[in-house]
């Protein structure tokens, strides 16, 4: 159970696989042991962008360690959620230590370096060839043309699923009259013009650093990075709902008094929120959520979108389901939030409703814009702090809550900005906070 290079205990690990099945002995063992150790609260954290299991297991423990000196004398235990996902080397993280492969990553890009190509052979199985297909034409840079569309056609085929797999229905944050939304033009637009897009919001991201000339292989590799985490935003919403989402449910059969507060980052943000939309019938012991730098469209949760009042979030009313407050905490640092993001996200035909009164920039901002850049909108009753406010007063019983968190989501460089700065005291704290947990 416990693993000596985690910083709490008692800590359990749950591994779910792509489509959302549980690690059966890892779950049997959870149900069991949570009852047996006096558990009254339990604190289950979604990681994001990751590339293994030992890197999953240094954020939790980075993140729970000053938790059981805020909360002394209750009785907590602690989960860390471990899925399929990935993260390109060349983002760094704050307090963590770069792979060696990553160090010079400046000079050679966008060529993938090795840890960078592992990490999307071990995210996507079967697909050896097609990586370095990729990688070759990554490498070799050659003519702009029929070289780019050929590297598209490459990048879809990766992060494609089986028609009739679980996965398939897991991609969207909104609906329209019902329907899920479509691909995003990344992944069927041209690509010339998408990579021309992501070229130059990455040429202008600035970050203190002077401006540089946009390029279209930049811009391609940014597609290849794009199009993978749009793969695991997929696979957030699928585990989420399939996997943690049932987990919860069997926890609250076995231990119906146990208090439970999910916890996401990123990705992880939209696996928590899915698993609510998860959970069996009647359950109510999810208690708080909180979302760190959600990787997804900060319309989710919405009855109705304001540019589009047929369309809904995905995940319209689901909030409704926490016995508690669902936390949102989002910074303007956060650039992979921010500004690459809605050029990811947004649909056909998007740019041609942009007008010199209301920017491409602003109208991809306001339709595709993020959680974690944001906050939760267009959700009436939706309250906003600013963090330090937060942590003075009490926080709602119920209802969302948005948190602006750059006093201290505020560190890290391109191209992601401050979107993994998340291991701080206050937003621990603030997870306590959130689940009234003293």
């Amino acid at each position: 159970m416990a693993d000596p290079e985690v910083s709490v205990s008692p800590y359990w690990e749950l591994t779910f696989d792509a489509d959302g099945d549980a690690d059966g002995r890892e779950l049997d063992r959870l149900l069991a042991e949570v009852p047996r150790r006096g558990v009254r609260d339990l604190i289950v954290f979604a990681h994001g962008w990751n590339n293994d299991r030992s890197g999953a297991t240094r954020l939790y423990s980075r993140f729970f360690e000053p938790v059981p000196g805020l909360a002394p004398n209750a009785r907590l235990g602690y989960v860390g959620v471990v899925w399929p996902s990935m993260r390109f080397s060349d983002e760094p993280i704050p307090d963590f230590p770069r792979p060696a492969a990553a160090q010079d990553t400046a000079t050679v890009q966008p060529v993938l370096d090795k840890n960078t190509r592992h990490a999307l052979l071990e995210v996507f199985p079967g697909r050896a060839t097609v990586v370095e297909q990729i990688a070759r034409l990554l490498d070799q840079q050659p003519d702009e043309g029929a070289s780019l569309e050929e590297f598209g056609r490459l990048v879809r085929l990766l992060v494609e699923v089986r028609p009739q797999g679980p996965q398939t229905s897991f991609a969207a944050d909104t609906l329209a009259e019902g329907v899920p939304e479509g691909d995003p033009l990344m992944l069927f637009g041209d690509t010339a013009a998408v990579c021309d897009e992501f070229a130059r919001a990455l040429a202008g991201s600035g970050d203190g650093e002077a401006f540089a000339l946009p390029r279209l292989w930049d811009g391609a590799h940014e597609l290849l990075r794009q199009a993978t985490y749009y793969a695991m935003k997929r696979r957030a919403g699928t585990v989420g709902e399939r996997g943690l989402g049932r987990a919860v449910g069997h926890l609250a059969q076995t231990a119906p008094d146990v208090r439970v507060h999910l916890v996401g980052h990123s990705f992880g943000g939209r696996l928590v929120s899915f698993a609510l939309r998860g959970l069996p019938q009647g359950v109510r012991s999810v208690k708080s959520v909180t979302l760190l730098q959600g990787a997804f469209s900060h319309y989710a949760f919405a009855a109705r979108l304001p540019h589009d009042p047929r369309a809904s979030g995905v995940l319209d009313g689901q909030h409704h389901r926490v016995d508690g407050p669902l936390v949102c905490c989002y910074s303007h640092f956060d650039s992979a939030l921010g500004k690459i993001y809605p050029l990811a996200s947004r649909m056909a035909g998007d740019s041609r409703t942009a007008t010199a009164e209301f920017g491409l920039d602003r109208l991809l901002g306001a339709k595709w814009g993020a959680m974690g850049h944001d906050g939760v909108q267009a959700v009436p009753g939706t309250k906003k702090y600013a963090l330090a406010e937060a942590l003075r007063t009490r926080l709602p019983a119920s209802g969302c809550v948005n948190v602006d968190a750059a006093a201290v989501v505020r560190r890290g460089g391109a191209p992601s900005g401050a979107h993994s700065d998340i291991c701080h005291r206050e937003l621990a704290q603030l997870v306590l906070a959130a689940g009234r947990v003293r």
